[in-house]
């Protein structure tokens, strides 16, 4: 674009400014009221009207013992306790203090049995103080739910979330580590039926307020489900535009027809497991071609119509080197990744018993996130660039503010805490693949505070559009923006995003056809949302982030929490055992065996001779990340539980010595033959080596 292009919008922003002035001071006159829309039985929330939990530092919130939880939880699912206790007593619970030391945000908590634990959960002071200077509050309270809500003090009270959760099996074809369900590991199986499936969607409609959500499908891999393609359709039917799956991506690696299927059913995205480039990154995963078979499943997904998310599993000393190789992945293929999205490990599941020492090596936080984006990649000032992911939810407020009290859904919404989930966009140009961060160019804090008083003025629908507008504009540096990025391209990306004009981008809804998804693909701007979710443990958990969690899971016993379902209490373990489909043995009996990929083993795959993606062939072929081999540290929980396998039979060894050289040299003892110590066994000698000449087959 022009110089002078450039200078004559940085004019018209002037312009907005002073007509921002007179709008805003009119616009405050005499505020009409919140309306209450369809979707819900309370009035729509002003900005001052919305509730923060306690933020700041040093504060004391309510936590979780890491070790009483898995005690108490262990004897519910034996049966000697009833489940019902966690409804009416608060089991485990104690105080925790948010600390900062240092240089580094701490949570520190003492049980009166198991003794002192503390945990790091910032090492950015100010970063984490930008992140809850700017939360915004959280959502109308969820009403109508009294039958799905009712889990004690792991309850979800407010808002209805972005991702509602569904299990459908906890069956996998991988044998992964680290995994939060422990899956192919409890000995059961648990998968849902198709009338459970559909109540569970019956139901979440039910909730107030009544919003957009996206369905993700999970497990286990979900595609192991006989009703996976069923349940798309279905929640597409009830309503719901985005539908998802979380998944390995191995089924739809290989086969085209299954992607097309799932596609042709309503699946909008894939939530993929991808922790790195090349095969030598994803090695602990254990699957011979992991790498391979993502980027198959990419490439069959997307000739579908299906978008791809990236799923990145961080763990520090195993993958955080890879951050940096992904985003320039992302950003070297602008037409197939709009979204990444980072999840810094949650020790649980399969890690719920790690060593304090492992811990400490692997813990990734949010802020190392940030801090290692910008070391690898130079993107991201961490107290202008991120911000929690519930800064969002003033826009959608707006939008449902736009739509009016007639519409039938309300705008998805993240109103979660701010310590939950962060974010970073930019907007990037698919032909020069260009990129800047948006709050680069658009002062997101000075917008975000003129959008809420646009909100809270509740004009209707043409007033709420300039205002927004002139906000907008006046809040741009056109000088900052890309090079080729114009004005009507930041008011097109906002409209495209919101639907608030009605103007037809390419439908999102389930009668979308194959020209809706080409027509929004053509955009010329691709906004990447960077997203880093970073779900509690026992030695982090925060209730007040549980109440107002965005990713509730459907189960059999009402809408639960993430954290409270996969970490805190457990609740999947008490809920997953409660209704239990079969026993392994059973299973296997009446469904036989379905092939699981681990130890290396290779995905069969019938492979693109060459695919339409920029790959860098150095990142590719970078060996794996060897930061334990050389530290002497466990990796994983297997490696853990080998080692103390290995050092009790060591101890026991030698305390067998020990009490041989007691009864011998103290005691007088003689030694009754027949009988070896174990400590005393010795190895085989090796047998001679054969020749070449006498081997036969089997050897």
């Amino acid at each position: 674009m022009a110089k002078s292009t450039k200078l004559a919008e940085k004019a018209l922003t002037y312009g907005a400014k002073a007509a921002w002035a007179v709008f805003d001071k009119l616009n405050s006159i005499s505020p009409n009221p919140s309306f209450t829309p369809k979707w819900s039985d309370k009035p729509l929330l002003k900005s001052y009207q919305k509730e923060k939990p306690p933020l700041g530092w040093p504060r004391t919130t309510d936590s979780l013992c890491p070790k009483c939880i898995p005690e108490i939880r262990q004897q519910i699912v034996d049966g000697k306790l009833p489940h019902e206790i966690l409804l009416n007593e608060k089991v485990g619970e104690i105080k925790a203090q948010i600390i900062e030391r240092d240089g580094q945000i701490l949570m520190v908590k003492d049980c009166p049995i198991h003794g002192h634990f503390e945990d790091v959960m910032s090492i950015d002071p100010a970063m984490m103080k930008h992140l809850e200077d700017v939360f915004p509050g959280r959502d109308i309270r969820a009403h109508n739910d009294e039958k799905l809500h009712n889990h004690g003090t792991s309850t979800v009270t407010h808002g209805r979330g972005s991702v509602l959760t569904i299990d459908l099996t906890n069956r996998c074809n991988m044998m992964c580590d680290p995994c939060f369900m422990d899956a192919n590991q409890v000995g059961f199986v648990h998968e849902l039926t198709w009338d459970e499936i559909k109540t569970m969607l019956d139901n979440a409609i039910t909730i107030k307020p009544r919003r957009q959500m996206s369905v993700q499908f999970s497990g286990g891999e979900p595609t192991l489900s006989p009703y996976f393609l069923d349940a798309v359709a279905y929640a597409r039917k009830v309503g719901y535009n985005s539908v998802q799956a979380a998944t390995n991506g191995i089924e739809f690696a290989k086969s085209k027809e299954f992607a097309k299927a799932a596609a042709e059913a309503g699946l909008r995205y894939a939530y993929l497991q991808f922790d790195g480039i090349g095969n030598a990154a994803n090695s602990h995963r254990k699957v011979g071609n992991a790498f391979d078979v993502k980027l198959q499943a990419i490439h069959n997904l997307h000739e579908a119509g299906v978008d791809i998310v990236p799923v990145t599993t961080i763990v520090n000393g195993i993958n955080n080197e890879q951050v940096g190789r992904i985003i320039e992945f992302a950003l070297d293929n602008p037409k197939k990744i709009n979204f990444l999205s980072f999840q810094p490990v949650s020790f649980t599941g399969r890690d719920e018993e790690i060593s304090d020492e492992r811990r400490t090596a692997q813990r990734y936080t949010l802020s190392h996130l940030a801090h290692d984006i910008r070391n690898q990649t130079g993107l991201g000032e961490s107290t202008r660039d991120w911000f929690p992911i519930s800064f969002m939810s003033t826009f959608s407020d707006w939008a449902d503010l736009v739509h009016g009290p007639d519409h039938d859904w309300g705008q998805l919404s993240c109103g979660c805490h701010p310590n939950c989930g962060i974010g970073m966009a930019l907007m990037i140009d698919k032909e020069t693949k260009e990129a800047v961060p948006v709050t680069a160019f658009l002062d997101a804090v000075q917008l975000a505070k003129d959008v809420a008083r646009v909100n809270d003025a509740a004009r209707g629908k043409f007033l709420s559009i300039v205002g927004v507008s002139l906000a907008l504009l006046r809040n741009y540096d056109p000088t900052k923006a890309p090079t080729h990025f114009r004005i009507m391209d930041l008011l097109q990306k906002f409209d495209k995003c919101f639907g608030a004009t009605g103007r037809d981008y390419g439908k999102v809804t389930g009668d979308r056809t194959m020209a809706d998804i080409e027509k929004r693909r053509a955009d010329r701007w691709n906004f990447l949302f960077i997203a880093g979710m970073w779900f509690q443990d026992l030695f982090n958990y925060d209730f007040r982030r549980t109440e107002q969690c965005i990713i509730p899971y459907a189960t059999q016993e009402g809408e639960i929490s993430f954290c409270a379902y996969n970490t805190g209490v457990g609740w999947r373990n008490i809920i997953e055992k409660m209704h239990m489909t079969a026993t392994l043995t059973k299973w296997y009996e009446e469904h036989g065996r379905h092939e699981i990929f681990a130890g290396g083993k290779k995905v069969g795959l019938e492979r693109q001779e060459k695919y339409d993606l920029v790959l860098n062939e150095a990142h590719v072929n970078s060996a794996a990340n060897d930061t334990f081999e050389k530290s002497g540290i466990a990796k994983n929980a297997r490696e853990e539980k080998i080692r103390a396998r290995d050092a009790k039979l060591k101890q026991d060894a030698e305390n067998a010595r020990m009490a041989k050289l007691y009864r011998k040299e103290i005691l007088k003892e003689v030694e009754q033959p027949g009988f070896i110590a174990l400590g005393e066994i010795k190895a085989a000698p090796a047998p001679a080596k054969a020749e070449d000449k006498d081997l036969v087959a089997g050897d």
